[in-house]
């Protein structure tokens, strides 16, 4: 019978993949669209409600600007899809931000992308699963209280489907992400033809009055809050990049069917982001930061959730919150929140194991698990999103302030990068053709370059005491571990270069055989190390009791074992600091010879069993393995409780799986 945490697993993740068959998990664009594209997709539904929130702050005279600030972040969400379009054609080998820094503005630059990418990645999944349960809250309140478990129990449900591969997740997936597509267009073309027959959608705060925290606002006051509204409503862009580190994953032609998603991408964000915006002014909604702020709210302000504006705005369009239409919306908007966080889910684990094919973090994060995605970094990801939510209860407020400052730091470099490349292709462009499309990509970069940088000083100042400074300090704190794994891993490289010396073989081999009782693991130990014709050859027991000492001694004896037995002395009863004191000077004699120290030791079948025997050997061994120039031997006595075993099973060995290796029967 399989252990139960084998059939556990099967049962989550599913039958292992061959490595052969990584070809048949690429994806089409109707499934890569879902899977990469479903953060920025899915952030509509809460940009519109930063914009207002923020507005609010200044009372309900502010609201009229709302349109002016979307069109911004419209302008500026065109010009970073245009700007990734030419990344994805120029770098298809899925590295995006960070290799683009890194060919063309340096290493450091590069780790810098890379630790603001892993920051945003993991406030994707945070913000989009706390969004996602707002809005489930929004239909059902009583459910306020569990909000926390909520969210950890869905990065739980998000980790699991990643695990059983990414194709596998991005069928899961794509029916809510087209379903939410679909129901927000019906809801804006039904709020909108509504509003056009003279039936305009009245939401349900439309009467509410907003008590002002800053009146008054004039000068730079008023446009510190128009720019940190701004940068609020930048949410928008957030997953934008996915598509570039995604790159590899797609059917051929890579690069032009990542830039075609990338297009439909941007150009539905676009149409929901303007509609749900134009929705939110026509049926006036009323939403603050502070729930006792809104004149007329109809419930307690200390405990009652407001309903976000998406909600509000579903509710007005399709006849009150009663209405087949708005549960479906709710639904899908929750699930399409939630699922956002699949992008991350993707480009976090991809940007991992480049990182760690780089060097630049443990070398684990390249591996693949039995289903072919890049199970460490997909766990890791889960882990630190289910804390940061802990952290700060499940807040959106609180974590949107720590948002988008770590994919602005990607997209400013990023593009900067992208117009250093085009600078160097221009230079080797012959026909008049060529250097006109160079010069016109160059073009599309720089502006991106210089918006986003725009954009990165906004939010930087407008963020940075509302949480923002977190961020601020993570992404250098990010940047030193992986220089520091890095420095490890090329010190260790250096150290263990093949050279003369190590062919050169020891003067003398030294076995030395552990013996407690005498016993059948004991002469298999003794048989195998005269096997190996070592050119001394001692048995050794420490004395922590005389009687059994002496009756060993005359066993020894008894039975004529050729083989000298030495007694190590032991005042304090221990064993491990002897046997590592007598060893060391046994070699400190000759630095070029080598001892060998065999351990005979039990193998059970039980796991309980394994907590009654072998605790003294692996403690030896742990302190041996860091002595020069002297090698461990376990030699192995299998216990009756393991011809339980089905032996006829051939298990397979670690990393068969993942090379594709069936074991045999």
């Amino acid at each position: 019978m399989p252990a139960p945490t084998s059939w556990i697993k099967r049962l989550v993740l599913g039958r292992p993949f061959r490595s052969d068959t990584l070809g048949e998990t690429l994806l089409p664009k109707r499934l890569a669209l879902p899977i990469f594209a479903s953060d920025p997709l899915s952030s509509v539904a809460y940009a519109t409600q930063e914009i207002l929130l923020i507005l609010s702050l200044g009372g309900l005279a502010f609201l009229h600007l709302a349109p002016w600030i979307g069109l911004a972040v419209v302008v500026l969400l065109t010009v970073v899809v245009l700007s990734y379009r030419q990344v994805v054609r120029a770098y298809p080998s899925g590295g995006g931000s960070y290799e683009v820094a890194s060919r063309n503005l340096g290493s450091g630059a590069g780790l810098v992308v890379a630790g603001a990418l892993m920051v945003d990645y993991i406030m994707t999944v945070a913000v989009s699963v706390a969004a996602g349960v707002d809005n489930i809250i929004s239909a059902v309140p009583t459910l306020n209280g569990y909000r926390v478990a909520i969210d950890i129990g869905f990065i739980v449900v998000l980790m699991a489907m990643n695990l059983r591969g990414i194709r596998e997740s991005g069928r899961t997936f794509a029916i809510p992400t087209y379903l939410f597509i679909t129901g927000v267009m019906i809801m804006i073309a039904l709020g909108i033809g509504r509003a056009v027959a003279g039936d305009a959608p009245v939401a349900e705060s439309a009467g509410y009055g907003i008590r002002p925290e800053q009146a008054g606002l004039t000068g730079v006051a008023l446009v510190f809050l128009l720019l940190r509204s701004f940068s609020s409503g930048c949410t928008a862009l957030t997953g934008v990049e996915a598509i570039s580190n995604g790159v590899p994953a797609f059917r051929k032609p890579k690069s032009l069917n990542a830039a075609r998603t990338m297009t439909a991408m941007g150009t539905l964000a676009i149409v929901m982001f303007v509609g749900i915006t134009v929705l939110a002014l026509i049926t006036h909604v009323r939403i603050a930061e502070n729930t006792c702020d809104l004149i007329g709210f109809a419930g307690d302000c200390t405990t009652d959730p407001q309903r976000t504006v998406i909600s509000q705005i579903a509710a007005a369009v399709f006849g009150g919150d009663h209405a087949v239409m708005f549960y479906f919306l709710q639904a899908m908007t929750a699930l399409i929140l939630i699922l956002a966080a699949n992008t991350a889910f993707n480009g976090f684990p991809l940007l991992a194991s480049i990182l760690a094919q780089d060097r630049f973090l443990p070398r684990q994060l390249r591996t693949r698990g039995d289903r072919l995605a890049f199970s460490n970094g997909i766990v890791a990801l889960s882990v630190a999103a289910a804390v940061l939510i802990f952290a700060f209860d499940g807040s959106t407020t609180r974590l949107i302030q720590l948002y988008i400052l770590g994919v602005f730091t990607s997209f400013t470099l990023c593009q900067a990068g992208m117009v250093r490349h085009w600078n160097r292709e221009l230079a080797t462009a012959t026909s008049a053709a060529q250097r006109l499309g160079i010069q016109r990509s160059r073009l599309i970069n720089a502006l991106g370059a210089v918006l986003t940088a725009v954009v990165l000083v906004v939010v930087l100042i407008t963020k940075f005491t509302h949480g923002a400074y977190l961020v601020v300090i993570a992404i250098p704190a990010l940047y030193g571990l992986m220089r520091g794994i890095h420095r490890h891993y090329s010190h260790v490289r250096e150290e263990l270069l093949a050279d003369d010396e190590s062919e050169l073989l020891p003067s003398r081999v030294h076995a030395v055989v552990l013996i407690s009782t005498l016993h059948k693991p004991s002469q298999r130990a003794i048989a195998f190390a005269r096997a190996s014709r070592p050119d001394t050859l001692t048995a050794i027991t420490v004395n922590v009791d005389d009687d059994d000492t002496r009756s060993l001694q005359l066993q020894w004896e008894r039975r004529d074992m050729k083989v000298p037995l030495k007694v190590v002395e032991s005042p304090y009863r221990e064993i491990t600091r002897p046997v590592v004191a007598y060893v060391k000077n046994l070699r400190r004699a000759s630095p070029r010879d080598v001892v060998c120290v065999y351990i005979p030791e039990y193998v059970v079948g039980r796991w309980w069993e394994n907590l009654l025997h072998n605790q003294s050997s692996l403690r030896l061994k742990g302190r041996l393995l860091f002595e020069p120039g002297i090698m461990v031997v376990s030699v192995p006595w299998q216990l009756r409780s393991t011809y339980h075993r089905d032996l006829q099973r051939v298990r397979p060995a670690p990393g068969d799986i993942r090379r594709g290796i069936t074991p045999k029967r």
